[in-house]
């Protein structure tokens, strides 16, 4: 009988301390795959804003026609039915964020007595990117676009007031005077891409290749990243309504 306890008593000594061992090894990796979670974090962070001090810095050497490429990272998507505008898991001190939601920092200051009001046209260039996955482009501008004889036919177009481009861009150019550069940060919701139109007929700036509407058309439909967007927007100039259904030349 003494033998048997004994012989118990010692499993129960050699089984303690191998239980102890599993446990302290389970928290030792749960702690080393917190630490690398949060290394990873740090890193994505310190990434984003070198890629926005690179393309700050890129931008002052902007041609008179180039928008430039900029890859730029921003978290943040939130649900349509919102009815707030959303806020940004992130932001940078050197952009503006407006009263609805998006953000926009100023790269060149246009000029001018002209200002867009609803029913002008507002002529521009733009390049935009998935800035919360990964800055992928959906539009990008490889060099000047015009060319030497200013090909009108290279530049979007819009009619303030008709619904029919991004609102948050929108609002961007409202305040932009001809010859101007401006970075828009536009977050998914209301002031995006409507989710009913991924051909981005009825609300554009459209992409202008397959490939770049299957890239932006991946971000939108995915509700597991982030689908902040940015833009990159030059106004050309302001065609003023001749109050006939017509425009004036800018």
């Amino acid at each position: 009988m003494k033998t048997a306890f004994t012989a118990v008593a010692l499993t129960c000594l050699l089984l303690v301390p191998a239980t102890a061992f599993s446990t302290v090894k389970q928290g030792s990796r749960q702690g080393v795959s917190l630490q690398a979670k949060n290394d990873e974090k740090v890193a994505g962070d310190n990434s984003r804003r070198q890629i926005i001090q690179r393309s700050v810095s890129a931008l002052q050497f902007l041609s008179i026609a180039t928008i430039p490429s900029v890859s730029l990272a921003v978290s943040g998507a939130t649900d349509m039915s919102n009815k707030s505008a959303p806020d940004f898991l992130q932001s940078y001190e050197d952009f503006t964020k407006s009263d609805d939601g998006w953000q926009f920092k100023d790269v060149k200051i246009g000029a001018g007595d002209s200002s867009l009001e609803v029913g002008d046209r507002a002529v521009f260039d733009w390049s935009g990117y998935t800035i919360g996955y990964f800055g992928r482009p959906f539009e990008a501008k490889g060099g000047p676009q015009g060319g030497a004889f200013d090909k009108d036919v290279d530049y979007a177009r819009t009619k303030i007031g008709s619904n029919t481009i991004v609102p948050g861009l929108e609002a961007a150019l409202l305040t932009m005077k001809p010859g101007g550069i401006r970075q828009v940060i536009v977050p998914y919701g209301k002031l995006s891409y409507p989710p009913s139109d991924l051909e981005h007929k009825l609300v554009g700036p459209a992409p202008s290749s397959f490939s770049g509407q299957r890239a932006l058309n991946f971000v939108l439909e995915n509700p597991r990243v982030d689908r902040t967007l940015l833009f990159n927007v030059k106004l050309i100039r302001i065609d003023k309504s001749d109050g006939k259904g017509g425009y004036n030349r800018g």
